[in-house]
């Protein structure tokens, strides 16, 4: 059973999944530079390409994405806060084109990318 499970990660090239982490920001403020720490969406949602590329028929994309809100963060000596970004969930969900690209991307992606 063993060498059953490890064969099974062995072919397991990339992971997918959407996820919460968490990043620093860099922002103004009117006492200078500040970094605040919020969460962002990030991973891979899984996609298969179809076998003849048509225009008008392209499958359904899903994108890592999640509910937002904004927070504030005071410092001291300024009288205004800063408002800044966080995500409250994050998965992988049919591409919005309002708000990301949601184009064929034309690049290679040789290996998994990490987050």
């Amino acid at each position: 059973m063993a060498a059953v499970l490890a064969m099974a990660e062995a072919r397991q090239g990339c992971s997918f999944g959407c996820h919460p982490t968490v990043v620093n920001i860099s922002v103004e403020s009117c006492a200078g530079p500040e970094v605040v720490r919020s969460t962002i969406c990030a991973g891979q949602c899984y996609h298969e390409d179809p076998v003849y590329i048509s225009d008008y028929d392209w499958p359904e994309q899903k994108t890592c994405n999640g509910d937002w809100s904004f927070e504030v963060k005071h410092t001291p000596g300024c009288p205004v806060g800063i408002s800044y970004p966080v995500a409250r969930n994050c998965k992988c969900a049919a591409c919005n084109e309002d708000n990301m690209f949601c184009g064929r991307f034309l690049g290679d992606v040789s290996s998994c990318l990490s987050f």
